[in-house]
């Protein structure tokens, strides 16, 4: 469940940029995802695809690079680094 509550974190952030850009959708997401995440890539996007059905997230890419750096502060955390909107 935690996994869920950091995508729909993570749907919300990337909306509210598409919105103040005044887009009417989200074409591409770029994720950083920590290495004490709990999730791979594909199990993000998965996430993120059923998460996105009906918003302006909805068909998104998703491009995610993976840190290794477990000693990083940021290692527990899924951060969004661009939103690319039309």
């Amino acid at each position: 469940m935690h996994e869920l509550s950091l995508v729909a974190s993570l749907c919300a952030r990337a909306e509210a940029v598409a919105v103040e850009e005044g887009a009417t959708r989200v074409t591409a997401l770029t994720v950083r995802l920590g290495a004490l995440s709990h999730l791979s890539p594909d199990h993000l996007r998965d996430h993120l695809a059923r998460a996105s059905t009906g918003s302006l997230l909805e068909g998104a890419r998703v491009d995610v690079t993976v840190d290794t750096d477990t000693a990083s502060p940021s290692a527990q955390d899924i951060e969004l680094l661009a939103v690319e909107v039309a």
